[in-house]
């Protein structure tokens, strides 16, 4: 499709239904007819994020749409190890650099995504690596990667997506066995300190809102850490929400985060209307799978403003219309007729939009 990045290795996340009971077509497909949305920014007292990729900035609309509606930007993967780590321990970040660069040149502030993840850079920090240089090189990639932007980056994902799939404990990777199960955490935690002693180093999560059992157990670890003397400074919850929450169970979550005292971001909101897997096909409407999404989206969105407001460090979408998101690109999930954002393909509001910009306005 383009030669920016290959096919992005995203998790299976639960999709569902919700919203106003307006149109009875996906937005995304055949877009209602309507004036453009307000910029959001206008109505938030914090930065309002999205997504953004190299090849996007190419793109007049979507530059015109994230200029208008957005103060911080986050690379979708031009910081993912599969484009800056290079055979022999090398880096290129000259990705990740055309991407900060159109953030300082139209005055975006940029959240670094992501630093060490799971599913990501086994193929060349390989078991057979001996640990000493194992170590080495693990503290070089991130002290160097920080240090590059160091006070142009407000905030880093520093680990993204440590506690099991379940909620049951923490994932085995070839992070933990190196470097212990809580050692490659606080280790690269330490490092991005050292590296940009300014930068928000966060911890960051999906499905906490989805699954209880998870959400305690990513709470939990951070209060781990924190004793552990790691410097863990914020609270990334991903917010790929399944439309099927349980109302209240968001806002849960939220009031449970917010006790550790930390600033918190939501950090990559999407809300798919249709659901993953091989279970039986959802046979409601539209209509009414549009209207769990506003709910949801909305309780969401309440219960951010409900943060104390030095907690609330960012509100952030994964990719910024419809046709931005990974659900519905070629290159992700290639759903044509998803609509998991707020603004439609020609950056009108989607039904969940307005549930946005209600709770921001309070």
């Amino acid at each position: 499709m383009r030669a920016d990045p290959p096919a992005l290795n995203r998790r299976a996340i639960l999709a569902a239904p919700i919203a106003l009971a307006a149109c009875d077509r996906f937005a995304a497909a055949q877009p209602a007819p309507g004036a453009l949305a307000r910029p959001l920014k206008s109505l938030a007292p914090f930065p309002i994020g999205a997504t953004g990729m190299t090849w996007q900035l190419d793109q007049s609309d979507w530059v015109e749409q994230m200029l208008r509606h957005c103060s911080q930007l986050t690379p979708e993967w031009e910081q993912k190890m599969e484009r800056t780590l290079r055979p022999g321990f090398t880096y290129d970040f000259s990705a990740s650099d055309r991407v900060v660069s159109f953030a300082r040149d139209n005055g975006l502030r940029v959240h670094g995504h992501t630093l060490i993840w799971y599913a990501q850079g086994a193929d060349v920090f390989k078991d057979e690596v001996p640990r000493a240089r194992f170590a080495a090189e693990y503290d070089r990639y991130i002290s160097t990667f920080v240090g590059r932007y160091r006070e142009q980056i407000a905030g880093w994902d520093v680990i993204n997506e440590p506690v099991a799939e379940d909620g049951d404990g923490l994932r085995d990777c070839h992070w933990s066995r190196a470097l212990g199960m809580e050692g490659y955490m606080i280790r690269a935690f330490e490092q991005a300190r050292a590296a940009d002693p300014d930068a928000v180093l966060f911890l960051n999560e999906y499905n906490l809102e989805n699954l209880p059992r998870k959400g305690a157990t990513f709470l939990r670890l951070i209060e781990r850490l924190l004793k552990l003397g790691a410097p863990v400074g914020g609270i990334g919850t991903q917010s790929h929400l399944n439309i099927d929450i349980p109302a209240g169970q968001i806002t849960a979550f939220m009031r449970d985060a917010a006790s550790l005292g930390l600033p918190i971001h939501v950090s990559e909101l999407d809300f798919p209307m249709q659901r993953d897997g091989g279970g039986l096909p959802d046979l409601r409407s539209t209509a009414e799978r549009r209207a769990r999404q506003v709910a949801r989206v909305g309780e969401l969105a309440e219960a951010f403003m409900a943060l104390p407001e030095r907690q609330r460090y960012a509100f952030t979408t994964w990719g910024l219309r419809d046709i931005d998101s990974w659900l519905v690109r070629e290159d992700g999930r290639n759903r044509r007729d998803e609509s998991p954002l707020l603004l439609d393909a020609a950056g009108r509001p989607n039904p969940a939009w307005q549930a946005v910009a209600d709770a921001f306005r309070g």
